[in-house]
C-alpha cells in the first residue's frame, strides 16, 4: 500500500479505501463485516468511509458493531460519515435533513454513536443544500472541529463555484475551510475531477476521496454477457444502475468495458484492479474509495496498486483513448 496526502492537509490516507454503500444490504452480517474490515486493513487500508443515509444509519451501525469488535488502536484508522439527507428516509422531518447548524451537529453525534467512535475523522456535506447558507454550514463545521468532535470536513459532489465560495467564507470570517471532496471519479465519469476542480488543486488545496471508482460495480466487467442474478444492478432500488446497461449507450458503454478487459488481460491483470489503477495514476485523487461484499473482493482491490508501475504513458493513452472514442466522459 502507498499513502498520500488529503490535499495539503498533513493526513495520509491509503491510496485505496474502503466504502460501506454496498455492504448493508438485507440482513446486517458482522462477521462478514469484520472479515472485510481486517482484509482491507490488514492490506494497508487505513480508511472507512460512510454516510448518515446508507441503509438510513444501519450502515454506520454495522461498522461501528465490526470495528469494535476487531479492536484496532483508534489512531491506526481513519473513520468519516456524511450529513444532508438524514437516516430516516421518507419520515423524515425537517430538521432531519439538510446542512442546517442544528442537524450537521445532531448528525454529527448521531453518527458518532451509531459508530462506536469519540470523534470522526472526516465529515462530509453529503450533496449541496440550496435552502442553507454557506456561511452557516461552515460555522457548523468549524464548531466541529473546535470541539473535538471532527478533525476535518469536506463536501461531496459540490460544484466548484460553491467549494470557493465555502472557502472564501471560511477565510473571509477566520473558519475552517473545507479540505476536502468526495466525487464520483471512474473510466465512464470523468469532467468534474479532471476539469471542474482543476482550478482547486493548486489554489485551495483541494484533497479528493473519489467514489465509485468501479463504476457501481459497472467496470467489474461482469456484465459483459448479461446481467447476473447475484449483482448488484439485480437488486431492488438499483435500477438506475440496470439502465445505465440499457440502449445504444448502455450497449456503448459495454463495448468499451470489453475493450478495456482485453487490455487488462493483457497486462496479467483483471478489469477491476485496472479501473482502480486508472483512477490512482491521477495524482490529484488522494484515495480511491472501493466498495466490495466479500473478502474476496477486497482482497482484489486492494492489490491494485501494485499495478501502478505497468501503467506507463503509452498504457494509459491506449486506455484514455478507448473513453474518448465510445461514450461520454462527464
Amino acid at each position: 500500500m502507498n499513502y498520500r496526502r488529503l490535499g495539503k492537509s498533513g493526513l495520509k490516507v491509503s491510496a485505496v479505501s474502503y466504502g460501506f454503500w454496498a455492504m448493508f444490504s438485507g440482513q446486517p452480517d458482522v462477521d462478514l463485516a469484520l472479515a472485510c474490515l481486517t482484509a482491507a486493513y490488514d492490506a494497508g487500508c487505513n480508511y472507512f468511509d460512510n454516510a448518515e443515509v446508507y441503509g438510513n444509519g444501519q450502515s454506520e451501525r454495522l461498522m461501528g458493531a465490526a470495528l469494535k469488535k476487531a479492536g484496532w488502536s483508534r489512531d491506526s484508522y481513519i473513520v468519516s460519515s456524511k450529513v444532508m439527507h438524514g437516516c430516516y428516509g421518507e419520515n423524515a422531518k425537517p430538521t432531519q435533513l439538510g446542512l442546517s447548524r442544528k442537524h450537521v451537529f445532531e448528525a454529527c453525534h448521531q453518527a458518532m454513536k451509531r459508530l462506536q467512535v469519540d470523534y470522526l475523522d472526516l465529515y462530509f456535506c453529503h450533496r449541496p443544500d440550496p435552502e442553507v447558507p454557506v456561511e452557516e454550514t461552515v460555522r457548523a463545521m468549524t464548531e466541529l472541529i473546535w470541539r473535538g468532535d471532527v478533525l476535518y470536513w469536506g463536501t461531496s459532489e459540490w460544484p466548484a463555484a460553491l467549494i470557493m465560495e465555502a472557502y472564501s467564507v471560511a477565510r473571509q470570517y477566520n473558519l475552517i475551510p473545507p479540505t476536502m471532496e468526495q466525487p464520483q471519479y471512474n473510466l465512464l465519469h470523468r469532467y468534474r475531477v479532471e476539469q471542474e476542480y482543476q482550478q482547486l488543486y493548486d489554489t485551495i488545496g483541494l484533497g479528493t476521496t473519489v467514489f465509485s471508482p468501479l463504476a457501481a460495480s459497472l467496470l467489474t466487467g461482469i456484465y459483459s454477457d448479461g446481467i447476473p442474478a447475484d449483482a448488484l444492478a439485480s437488486q431492488p432500488g438499483l435500477e438506475w444502475l440496470r439502465e445505465r446497461l440499457e440502449g445504444p449507450l448502455g450497449e456503448a458503454r459495454l463495448a468499451a468495458i470489453r475493450t478495456w478487459s482485453e487490455i487488462a488481460a493483457e497486462l496479467g491483470t483483471t478489469m477491476p484492479r485496472l479501473a482502480l489503477a486508472w483512477c490512482l495514476k491521477n495524482p490529484r485523487v488522494s484515495t480511491a474509495i472501493m466498495g466490495a461484499t466479500s473478502p474476496e473482493q477486497v482482497a482484489e482491490n486492494m492489490q491494485a496498486v501494485d499495478l501502478l508501475p505497468i501503467l506507463t504513458d503509452d498504457v494509459m493513452a491506449q486506455i484514455n483513448a478507448v473513453s474518448v472514442a465510445g461514450i461520454e466522459v462527464d
